[in-house]
């Protein structure tokens, strides 16, 4: 049943909020000046078909490539309740190696089962991810040089 305007206004802002508040927590808890004071960072919320649902407004670079990043996460993985996946590889929805993304699910408990209801994605840019010179930002050649390149990995299960 499609939404009436009113909900729709409702629900997206709604969902702006939770990704505002992502990119508000994690500002306070980061150690990073990267994030704590330049702001590096970006988080959205994703429907469970890895559509974006809602942005903050935070680094438009981040932002158009994230649902890519979602995507290939949701193709890679399966997810249950607590799972996150990382990854900062370029060619599967990365920027650059510094920005490193993170991909959660969120699910909720409908007549005894878990239901994946969407995804929660952040990227942060890290100050360095150990390329040939230190900032991990050189004049290289390759990808290579730049760092320590993460396949999209589950740094945590269930």
């Amino acid at each position: 049943m499609p939404l009436d305007p009113i909900e729709l206004t409702v629900f997206a802002n709604l969902f702006a909020s939770v990704a505002e508040e992502m990119g508000v927590t994690l500002g306070r808890a980061a150690y990073s000046p990267n994030i704590k004071e330049r702001r590096d960072f970006s988080c959205a919320v994703f429907d469970a078909e890895g559509r974006m649902a809602a942005q903050a407004a935070h680094i438009p670079v981040h932002l158009g490539a994230m649902p890519h990043s979602v995507r290939v996460a949701r193709e890679r993985h399966s997810f249950v309740p607590g799972d996150l996946v990382i990854f900062n590889d370029p060619y599967l929805g990365g920027t650059h190696l510094p920005d490193v993304t993170m991909v959660s699910p969120v699910f909720t408990p409908i007549d005894g089962a878990e239901v994946l209801l969407g995804f929660l994605a952040t990227r942060a840019h890290q100050s360095d991810i150990g390329g040939m010179t230190a900032g991990s930002m050189p004049v290289s050649t390759e990808l290579y040089q730049e760092g320590l390149i993460i396949p999209p990995l589950k740094l945590l299960e269930a």
